[in-house]
């Protein structure tokens, strides 16, 4: 079984009479409410999925993460995993704070240390970019000025609503994986609905792994992306008709996407190692928003590090298409055809056609999935109407 990152699967969820001393003292301390971001964070540094994070970065973590893509001890990580609050707030907010959400008391933060971030630095670095356009810098710019770093200790772990079944922890699909015998594993990130070549560049993976992880992200997302669930109807229609069983295992993944590009691919790539992942697929402009990154830059950052270092292994997929000459999927790799010959419609199209009822060509999205994705459309007009 591949090592998390780190070397140690982080649990920070508390229990017994430990627990219970510091549910009562966090009566007396000064509280924090969490929005469903901070809850989200909250939850993966708990359960390991930040792993070997054990909290929110302290300055001299989050500098060297924001200039170097390494914490201060040198090892990779890509993404601050910071908690903002204003200048006001972190006046108040000394020693050991509650955190909490709608009133509950679900975690304490311990020995709080509160500092002033660059964030135009931090924008700079993380996303390549300053414009308030691209929605990771417009959520950064919007959130306090000053961020407080500290280990956590969850108390009340949140209990999320939705997708209860697929809610599996780092420690329990590395369990299952060592049960299915699965040596070499491969995940699949994903923000939007599954489409013909997510389908073809899972099963080419599959080819050369023992199962995959299909973990898709249901955190906080931009607010014209598919709602997560829709996203999962799409994905358990199409397990259901054109996936073995045996090899494919779906779970969320609860964090919330940052849309840093390059920077976020190795921060997804890190997350499914510690979920006991060996493979990760990186396709085109992984984790991308607008024209903010280059297609393959998310592919290319890997090159930065060694294999050792990051421990989990790509692999990399160029554009693929279906080409009516060779009556397949296929990539520049594969297929000598003009783009004459190939099926490929535009995001925009797309979902033209699906507003309208039409499902889109067959060479594009499996009709099962683009049922699901008509009717959710027609639910958001209804709702509107």
């Amino acid at each position: 079984m591949i090592a998390p990152h780190g070397g140690k699967l982080i649990n920070r969820i508390l229990e017994g009479p430990e627990r219970d001393a510091l549910l009562a003292r966090a009566k007396t301390l000064p509280q924090l409410e969490l929005d469903a971001w901070g809850l989200s964070d909250v939850e993966m540094i708990a359960i390991g999925g930040f792993s070997p994070l054990q909290g929110f970065l302290g300055r001299a973590d989050y500098e060297s993460v924001v200039t170097k893509c390494r914490l201060a001890n040198g090892l990779v990580w890509s993404i601050p995993v910071t908690l903002a609050v204003s200048q006001a707030q972190a006046a108040h907010l000394k020693g050991d704070v509650a955190l909490t959400a709608q009133g509950t008391v679900v975690a304490m933060l311990h020995q709080v240390e509160s500092y002033t971030p660059d964030k135009t630095k931090e924008a700079e670095h993380v996303f390549r970019t300053t414009e308030t356009a691209h929605p990771g810098v417009a959520r950064l710019q919007a959130l306090g000025e000053t961020y407080l770093g500290g280990a956590i200790s969850v108390l009340n772990r949140p209990k999320a609503p939705t997708f209860t079944p697929y809610r599996i922890d780092p420690k329990d699909t590395r369990a299952l994986f060592e049960q299915r015998g699965w040596r070499r594993v491969v995940a699949f990130q994903t923000r939007n609905p599954i489409h013909r070549a997510h389908e073809y560049i899972q099963k080419c993976a599959l080819e050369i792994c023992d199962g995959m992880l299909l973990h898709p992200i249901v955190g906080e997302t931009k607010g014209d992306d598919v709602p997560a669930a829709v996203r999962m109807k799409c994905y358990e229609v199409l397990l259901a008709n054109y996936y073995p069983k045996d090899r494919v295992i779906l779970a969320v993944n609860p964090a919330s996407m940052r849309y840093g590009g390059p920077r976020e691919a190795i921060f997804h790539a890190l997350i499914r190692k510690n979920y006991g992942c060996t493979h990760f697929i990186v396709g085109r402009d992984h984790a991308g928003v607008g024209k903010y990154y280059g297609t393959y830059d998310a592919q290319k950052i890997f090159d930065d590090f060694t294999p050792e270092e990051i421990g989990i292994t790509t692999l990399n997929f160029e554009n693929t298409v279906f080409c009516i000459v060779c009556e397949g999927m296929v990539s520049s790799k594969t297929c000598p055809h003009s783009a004459e010959k190939h099926v490929s419609l535009s995001g925009t199209k797309v979902r033209e056609l699906l507003q309208a009822g039409t499902p889109p060509p067959h060479e594009i999205s499996r009709p099962e999935v683009a049922a699901v994705l008509i009717d959710a459309m027609r639910g958001q007009a209804t709702a509107k109407a």
